[in-house]
């Protein structure tokens, strides 16, 4: 089982470049990184967790250019996006940042995406909250059209395009993991997709089978996302076998976060390289 972080990387926090470097130095498998273009002011959509927004994600600094310079100063360090609002954006643009930060990785990208919850976020990208989950399963085909594709071409109805010519393709054959952030609707999408799933992470270990057991039949792989330092749940998702565990780390100065590292990385200490 691998071990990876996140982490919003903001203007008031450790640097992308320095968080990286100080990951692969402790066997940490991973960064993955969310996105949020901006923050509406009006706020109507319910945090995730509830309560306040936290400040990080006003802040947070675009994923596929602070991964770009983490890949930079490291080696062997998976860089993700976790998750990549994907509904808010445009596809083919999307299809050539995510081919050349594979490029520039040598094949080190991971592609989460999502279908977001800020629905007044959506709207300033001009994305109909009620039919982001349709327009998100077009362009999960479109996208990795353009990437496989020599001549690519789309035709739905969101997404549309001619035969065209995109370069570069991934380094990844057929392509980057791909893995589907969210519940039960996710979960379904990446079956459907036969694409990978990630969610978040039960808080009682007995309750493990029963969130993973929709994709028994299907041997796709799993990310679980913000795990609980608990030993127990940790070992309950090892027994389950699946392939990564990432923990959250808050947005905090280089040395609090370098902190928060070591004592993440006591606690996984047998599963890091």
């Amino acid at each position: 089982m691998k071990i990876g972080i996140t982490t919003f990387v903001t203007d008031e926090g450790i640097s992308g470049p320095k968080l990286g470097v100080a990951l692969e130095e402790r066997g940490f498998e991973s960064l993955f990184l969310p996105e949020h273009s901006h923050i509406p002011a009006s706020r109507k959509s319910p945090a995730p967790g509830g309560g306040e927004l936290p400040r990080e994600y006003y802040r947070a600094l675009d994923p596929f250019v602070t991964l770009g310079a983490v890949a930079a100063v490291t080696e062997r360090l998976i860089l993700g996006t976790g998750v990549t609002l994907l509904i808010q954006r445009d596809v083919i643009h999307t299809a050539k940042e995510v081919a050349t930060l594979d490029r520039i990785s040598h094949g080190r990208f991971v592609f989460g995406v999502g279908a977001g919850w800020n629905r007044e976020e959506m709207a300033d990208h001009g994305t109909d909250p009620r039919t982001r989950g349709a327009l998100l399963d077009e362009q999960l085909e479109a996208i990795r059209s353009i990437w496989t594709d020599d001549l690519a071409e789309y035709h739905g109805r969101f997404i549309d395009f001619d035969p065209m010519y995109a370069w570069p393709k991934p380094v990844q054959t057929p392509h980057p993991p791909i893995f589907i952030g969210g519940a039960e609707a996710a979960a379904e999408r990446a079956i459907r997709h036969g694409l990978g799933w990630l969610p978040t992470a039960v808080a009682d270990p007995a309750e493990i089978p029963a969130q993973l057991a929709r994709l028994d039949a299907h041997e796709l792989p799993v990310t679980v996302a913000f795990v609980p330092v608990d030993p127990a749940l940790i070992d309950g998702y090892a027994q389950a076998e699946v392939q990564r565990l990432v923990f959250s780390v808050p947005t905090l100065p280089e040395p609090e976060t370098l902190c928060a590292l070591d004592a993440i990385a006591k606690a996984v200490d047998r599963y890091l390289v």
